[in-house]
């Protein structure tokens, strides 16, 4: 069966990242086509009808939306290479709820870092770091969420490191002061071509972040 592969994404998505981590990790080639998100193209529509958002996987034809859903995808149909979730069912369920846990948390924190002021602003950004205290527990002495290779948690992750400038010069704190672990480990995953190659510059997000604040007229 031939593997046509498209990538429907916007290139500061942090669930974008996921899944072009995801397919490097795997050496799997794609076309990558960059989404207008204020002029939605025909295909994104006909293929994430629910939503209507990005990222969407389409392998041969048919459409795999939400990232972490790709994720998995990706790892189960090319298990081959790159093994993301690890195979111990009990193993597994942890990667999948700490993965979750990010999906639920992390960007919905930050993005109140950027987008509000004053007690609520506030209340985020210790949010954001009591949550990234969680990561860096569940981390531990390991070199990656994964183990000793980049896995599941590790691709769910580490795009939001892209963010962590933007965050820092909008909320007027420093990541790395309160959580140097958790630094330490996306320069780590960074090293790797994957993620490195996938991981758009921190400056040009807050740049981005900027120009969304002035759309929305966020003071």
């Amino acid at each position: 069966m031939a593997n046509e592969v498209t990538l429907l994404d916007f290139w500061p998505s942090p669930f974008g990242m996921r899944i072009r981590i995801a397919l490097a990790e795997k050496g799997i080639k794609y076309e990558y086509k960059e989404e207008d998100l204020r002029n939605k193209s025909p295909l994104l529509l006909q293929m994430n009808p629910v939503h209507k958002k990005i990222p969407v996987l389409i392998h041969n034809g048919k459409p795999i939306a939400e990232s972490l859903i790709a994720v998995q995808y990706i790892d189960e149909v090319w298990p081959e290479k790159a093994p993301l979730l690890p195979s111990d069912p009990y193993q597994r369920s942890q990667a999948r709820f700490w993965a979750d846990f990010v999906d639920k948390k992390i960007y919905d924190l930050g993005r109140k870092i950027w987008a509000t002021k004053g007690e609520e602003k506030e209340e985020a950004k210790k949010g954001f770091i009591e949550c990234l205290k969680l990561l860096e527990g569940e981390l531990g002495e390991k070199a990656y969420f994964g183990g000793e290779s980049l896995g599941y948690v590790d691709t769910a992750l580490v795009p939001f490191y892209s963010w962590f400038y933007a965050y820092e010069c909008e909320g007027n704190f420093s990541i790395e002061a309160e959580c140097p672990k958790i630094c330490a480990w996306a320069k780590r995953c960074l090293q790797k071509k994957s993620v490195s190659e996938s991981l758009p510059d921190q400056k040009k997000v807050h740049g981005f972040i900027l120009e969304l604040k002035k759309r929305f007229g966020i003071e």
